[in-house]
Order: structure tokens, then C-alpha cells, then sequence
């Protein structure tokens, strides 16, 4: 069936790392166009979108201090601490370790120029291969070069044992899980390649910017935080750009996805009702009680990769189904899947679903493989992503009223191009500032002007500019 603003509609946002930048460029349209959401629901980075659009902080991803613009010198996953020390510290043992090679090198360009000066009968050629003769000779001697550059490696190469020993100790430390390591101790040495940390800090941090208003505070214990912007969302459900908010990642411990959401009534009670053969207790948050001091928490773990990255912890309440257990979270690609289904529950009719994966290609249009290690990872998540998004796309059609999708038809950029990637396509280098518009244009050349343009509501951005200016609530645009 086509859209109807009559029905109540979630916008699903789908993906990793940089292809946030697109949820962004969606979200700014839709806004703009005026067109009514109840539910604002995400996995991965659209789960960070999601939890700063449901508060109305929706400009804080595009706007020129927000997220996205800020990512462009900020990657939101880099390089392991003690990996980052250990490499150029290998370089430095490198160096090391060829640094005799190197002045023979050098003594092949002497010996060479020396020739030349000596062909143009100029005295100096052999007074300098006489000097690095000496020099050499000084050099190469038992207590100098042959006694240092084995000592040097031995200190550099201990220093390497020391950093990853060090970094490993520090992230045991801050894992508030603190598991013990069944077998293979030696792997913690190098730990995940990835450290998702900076992604989780930008979105707090953008999170607590909107939700302390004009007060001068720190960011306080997550708990606190958490427990601040669900009583915020709460209090002003029912406001111009407010909505509903349903955000889900992957229980390692539990081997199943939980899910965090704060509804409005009577759907919050239909969703956290007992079902039979699920323990919904296990499997859910409900924010607007005392699980919102979690949401940071289930926030962090939605932003973390499956892959690459540590999974990152939450700390259950003692009063809770998992009596103060600490567990890990991460995303991953499926949970779409699980999305939609909750969606279902929490009575969603319709759905827009979002995702910076581009569509299928053609023949014979491959791009050079990204050779490092975050682009590997980043095609096996985004792969991933692709044919969960295709295979939950086919499953709505029968489970909704309307299923609607906005998704480019080429994006050159993975999951971790931060800093932008070249396209072979277009020769020329594409950024996230570009991804960003994209998402913009996509909205409307595949959602706003073809089907809400379609289903006759013609003064879809009259009644957002009369929500926005509170002239109107939900029931009068409704009517």
C-alpha cells in the first residue's frame, strides 16, 4: 500500500561508522519537508542518530559543529593504543636493523661520485673515498656499529613487548566485565586492531550537550546521563520534533539482541507485555523507567562493530532480570531483522528504513579492493549489511501496511572512510561532507518527492512549519 501520514510510521536507520553521515542528510530532509514520525528507531550508527533525533538534536549531526562535520578530523574508530605504539616502534627497529645496509648504500653513491670527480681529474674524488674509507672502517670496528645496533634492537624490540603488555593491562582494567581469558592469553597481548571509543564518545557527548541545556556541567556517570535523557524524552514526548525511540544491539553473554526503547503509551505497555516463549524482560529496556540509566551503555554497544572492535560493556541493574551482571554489546548487520520485528510490536503500521549500503551494481564495474585492514573489515560488514537490508526488506512488504527505503544507488565510501576515499567512477576523491548531501538528495528524489508527493499530502512542510512553531500538535495534523 502507498504511504499515509494517517498511520504510525517509524524511520529505521541502518548502518556503520562513516555511513552515518547519510542518516544524517535523510534526517535533515525529512525534517524539513515536515513529514510526520512517531518512531525513530537504528542499529550500529544509526542508533547514535536515532538517540539525538528523538530529543529534537537531530541539527546536531549536520550542522557545522555537529557530528558529522566534526568526523572529518575525528574518525570515530582508530588504530588500538598499544598497536598504534608498537607499530612505530617496529619502524624505529627497522631502522634500526638496516641502518648498516643504509651507509652501505651510501658508500656505493661515494665510491661513485668519487669515480666521476677522478674521470675530470679533480683531487677531491679520492680524498673523499679516502675520508669514508676511515670513516667506515671507524664505524664497522668491534665496539662501535657491531656491538650498538644489537643492543639497540634488543631495547626497541623489548619496548614493543612492553607497549602491547601495557595496552593490554589498561584496556583489562577499564573492562568492567573483567573476564578471565579461558586459553590463549597471549592474544589479549595484540587485543581487536580497532578502538571504538572515540565513536562512543562523540555521540554522548552529543547526547549530554543537548540534554544539560544551558547549565555548565560536566558529563556526568553514564548511569546519570542516561537516566537524564530518559526522563528529558519522556517529559516532552508529544512536542514538535519529538519522537518515540527504539534502539537495538547484540547480547555476546545472553546470544541474543536486547533491546532499548521508550514509547508512549498505550504501546509501552503492549511492548514490554509478557509474549509467550520470550522472556521480555531479558530482551528489553524500557528507558522510561530505571532502565534509562543503561541507555548510554546500550548505546556504546550498538555503536561497536561486530567485527574489529572490542565489545563494549553494560552493567545491568541489581533489580533487573540479569541481577547486576555485566555483559557485552556490539552491532551486527542482521539485527535489521530484529528491528523491524519490535517495530511490529510496539505498533508500528508503517516504515521508512534508511541505509548508506548502496543497491546492487552491474557487471564489470568492480572498484579496486581496499587493501587495509578497516577496509577489509569494512566490505565484509557492509556486504553484511546489504543482503540483511534486502532479505528484511522482502519480509516487511507482508508486515506492514507500507515499506519505503532510501538507500543510494552508488556510495564509494566503506564503513571506516573517515577520511574519505578515492572513486574510481567519477576520478576524483569522495568525502563524508558529500555522503552527507547525498542522503539529503536520496530522501527526496526516492521518498519525499515521488511518494509523499504521491499520496497527496500536499502540505506536509505547512504542517511542520506550524508543529515546529507549536501552533499544531499530533491530533490537529492528524485530523
Amino acid at each position: 500500500m502507498d504511504y499515509s501520514p494517517e498511520r504510525r510510521t517509524a524511520l529505521v536507520l541502518c548502518g556503520t561508522g562513516a555511513h552515518g553521515a547519510y542518516h544524517a542528510g535523510v534526517l535533515r530532509a525529512i525534517r524539513e519537508a515536515g513529514i510526520r514520525i512517531d518512531v525513530v528507531a537504528g542499529h550500529g550508527v544509526g542508533a547514535g542518530a536515532a538517540v539525538l533525533a528523538a530529543i529534537d538534536g537531530g541539527s546536531a549531526l549536520w550542522d557545522e559543529s555537529g557530528v558529522w562535520k566534526r568526523t572529518i578530523a575525528t574518525p570515530f574508530y582508530r588504530w588500538n593504543a598499544s598497536l598504534r605504539a608498537a607499530g612505530w616502534l617496529t619502524i624505529v627497529l627497522g631502522a634500526v636493523v638496516t641502518l648498516p645496509f643504509v651507509l652501505l648504500a651510501v658508500g656505493l653513491g661515494v665510491y661513485f661520485l668519487g669515480f666521476l670527480l677522478g674521470m675530470l681529474e679533480v683531487s677531491a674524488g679520492a680524498t673523499l673515498v679516502g675520508l669514508y674509507v676511515e670513516w667506515s672502517q671507524t664505524l664497522f670496528s668491534g665496539p662501535n656499529l657491531p656491538t650498538i645496533i644489537p643492543r639497540a634492537a634488543m631495547i626497541v624490540g623489548g619496548s614493543i613487548l612492553a607497549a602491547l603488555t601495557v595496552g593490554t593491562a589498561l584496556s583489562r582494567r577499564r573492562d568492567t566485565s573483567r573476564r578471565p581469558l579461558r586459553r590463549g592469553w597471549w592474544w589479549s597481548l595484540v587485543g581487536a586492531p580497532l578502538d571504538g571509543s572515540v565513536g562512543r564518545h562523540v555521540f554522548v557527548d552529543a547526547v549530554w550537550q543537548l540534554i544539560r541545556g544551558a547549565a555548565d556541567q560536566q558529563r556526568p556517570e553514564p548511569s546519570v546521563a542516561g537516566r537524564r535523557y530518559g526522563d528529558a524524552l519522556a517529559e516532552s514526548l508529544g512536542q514538535p520534533g519529538v519522537y518515540e525511540l527504539l534502539i537495538a544491539a547484540t547480547d555476546l553473554d545472553a546470544r541474543q539482541d536486547i533491546v532499548a526503547a521508550l514509547l508512549r503509551e498505550p504501546f509501552r505497555q503492549a511492548f514490554f507485555s509478557p509474549r509467550p516463549g520470550r522472556e521480555r524482560q531479558a530482551e528489553t529496556i524500557d528507558l522510561a523507567g530505571p532502565g534509562g540509566d543503561s541507555l548510554v551503555e546500550v548505546l556504546g554497544g550498538a555503536l561497536t562493530p561486530g567485527i574489529g572492535v572490542d565489545p563494549s560493556a553494560v552493567r545491568f541493574a541489581a533489580d533487573s532480570f540479569w541481577r547486576g551482571e555485566t555483559h557485552r554489546l556490539c552491532d551486527r548487520p542482521g539485527i535489521i531483522h530484529r528491528l523491524l520485528r519490535e517495530l511490529l510490536w510496539a505498533g508500528v503500521e508503517q516504515i521508512i528504513v534508511v541505509s548508506a549500503v548502496a543497491v546492487h551494481g552491474v557487471p564489470h564495474r568492480l572498484g579496486p579492493a581496499n587493501a587495509s585492514i578497516p577496509g577489509r573489515i569494512g566490505d565484509v560488514i557492509a556486504a553484511g549489511e546489504a543482503t540483511a537490508f534486502d532479505d528484511a526488506m522482502v519480509a516487511a512488504e507482508s508486515a506492514f501496511a507500507a515499506v519505503h527505503g532510501v538507500r543510494p544507488v552508488h556510495n564509494p565510501l566503506g564503513p571506516f572512510d573517515f577520511d574519505g576515499t578515492y572513486d574510481q567512477p567519477s576520478d576524483r576523491w569522495s568525502t563524508v561532507g558529500e555522503l552527507l548531501e547525498l542522503g539529503y538528495e536520496d530522501a527526496h528524489r526516492q521518498f519525499i518527492d515521488p511518494v509523499i508527493g504521491a499520496s497527496g499530502e500536499q502540505f506536509a512542510s505547512m504542517i511542520g512549519d506550524a508543529h515546529d512553531e507549536g501552533i499544531l500538535d499530533d491530533a490537529d495534523s492528524r485530523r
